[in-house]
């Protein structure tokens, strides 16, 4: 069940690693007692048994993806090198190979030019955005202020407080997406001392909800302010939404942000923890400057080092992401774009067959690939209660799924008998394998046996 036919490849891949390296004199480093380590590695297996099957189609809960066997073999290999990607000296093949898959990453969201590396994951990847964006400010002399809406990440007040910047929230539509005209209130409201950053979510964590990027990049040419992108789960999305899909139609706007995050390490297949900064404008480079002494000696051009808050970073995140890349590219019409095609026909699927069991109520048409609903109840708390029930009766069978706490008025039926004010306990389901679209079938029809034993029999 476990893949590990990636473990032949990467014995052959660590042969041609060590043939670089034949001119140096014999070497044998320590390998620790076989025996020993054989122990251990097994406890270790027997305690990471303890864990949601995250790697199995039937769990369709969280944000967790496997890597693909390239990326896992690829990460492997770079740590027998283990290489920093903080300085050209201590990753000289790992800090090319990053600038190269970081670049491929700018083609796909259309940024011709850019400033971007490798982050830890999207926090600090987001971090480094509005940390631009705040120097920006504090060079023009005015006051940094951050706005993202109420489904926003919790990541981007929590980064304003650390980096000293007001944030605030606007409100969203019964879909879950900022709504522009609260945005355009709140704007009018700011005075000539006030630098705005619009934090533009695609793909909101709790129900993949998405901005509407257009219409904020046409607010942008009334009122001047940034546009930052947080795409850490939705930024790869465009290599397979159409125009017409109102997603698609955010896509198309994507290269007119001033900056973008995405985290490979959701939908592109890479371990964790792999994130990605963009930056539109190159010249944001000047605020990175610095000069240590002890650390750079190897180049006089521009490094990774020289471009990025963090200092130490795994080369083997660059090596992992590079090799998925070359085997994968990022291109509509491709493997990597029909994977997440399929992710997203999985989640179509599973809302058309909610939408008509009575047992169920659903939110709008998912933009992304989460579906969220709800389970019907005589009232509010009713429904939370079987929501959990349900929960857990699916848990029973290895169908594991997830709970969220979303508005009412996310849910047009809910809203009009109960009210907007209120909050409802739900199930939701990330559908980001693209097994998870030939799974739908078993899918269903454990979550259909779960509902049964909570709520009885469908009657369609």
């Amino acid at each position: 069940m476990l893949e590990r036919g990636s473990l032949n490849v990467l014995q052959d891949a660590l042969g041609r690693l060590e043939a670089g390296f034949a001119s140096l004199p014999e070497f044998s480093p320590g390998a620790g007692d076989p025996l020993a380590m054989r122990s251990v590695l097994e406890q270790a297996a027997t305690r990471m048994q303890d864990n949601y099957p995250y790697f199995h189609p039937l769990y369709a809960g969280q944000m967790l993806k496997p890597p693909h066997p390239v990326s896992r073999a690829a990460y492997a290999l770079a740590t027998w090198i283990n290489p920093n990607n903080h300085a050209l000296d201590g990753g000289r093949a790992s800090s090319a190979m990053e600038v190269e898959a970081v670049a491929e990453i700018a083609r796909m969201v259309g940024f011709p030019q850019h400033l971007g590396h490798l982050t830890s994951g999207g926090t600090v990847a987001n971090l480094e955005a509005l940390w631009v964006a705040g120097r920006l400010a504090t060079e023009t002399g005015k006051r940094a202020l951050v706005l993202c809406s109420e489904q926003a990440h919790y990541t981007h007040q929590r980064i304003s407080a650390v980096l000293g910047l007001r944030c605030e929230t606007i409100s969203v539509d019964g879909r879950g997406r900022m709504d522009v005209d609260a945005l355009a209130r709140r704007i009018q409201q700011t005075d000539g001392d006030d630098s705005v950053t619009v934090v533009v979510t695609f793909g909101t964590t709790a129900v993949g909800a998405v901005d509407p990027l257009a219409e904020i990049v046409a607010l942008r040419e009334r009122f001047d302010f940034r546009v930052h992108v947080d795409a850490a789960y939705g930024g790869y999305f465009p290599l397979t939404l159409t125009t017409e899909e109102e997603a698609g139609a955010a896509a198309q706007q994507i290269a007119a942000a001033d900056s973008l995050v995405i985290d490979p390490h959701k939908h592109g297949l890479q371990p964790y923890g792999c994130g990605c900064v963009l930056l539109r404008d190159s010249a944001v480079g000047r605020f990175y400057k610095h000069d240590s002494p002890y650390t750079y000696f190897s180049s006089a051009e521009l490094h990774l080092g020289e471009i990025t808050l963090e200092c130490s970073r795994a080369g083997a995140a660059a090596v992992a992401l590079w090799s998925t890349q070359k085997l994968l590219p990022l291109v509509r019409g491709g493997e990597f774009a029909q994977m997440l095609g399929d992710c997203r026909a999985a989640a179509l699927d599973l809302y058309r067959r909610l939408r008509t069991d009575p047992r169920f109520v659903t939110m709008a048409a998912p933009q992304l690939d989460i579906v969220c609903w709800a389970v019907r109840g005589e009232t509010l708390e009713q429904s939370g209660v079987r929501a959990r029930e349900v929960f857990e009766a699916a848990a029973e069978t290895d169908l594991h799924l997830a709970l969220v706490k979303l508005p009412a008025r996310f849910f047009p039926e809910i809203s009009e008998k109960y009210g907007d004010a209120g909050m409802v306990t739900c199930l939701r389901s990330v559908l980001m394998k693209p097994e998870h679209r030939k799974w739908l079938p078993e899918i269903w029809k454990r979550l259909d046996a779960a509902a049964t034993v909570v709520c009885g029999d469908a009657v369609v």
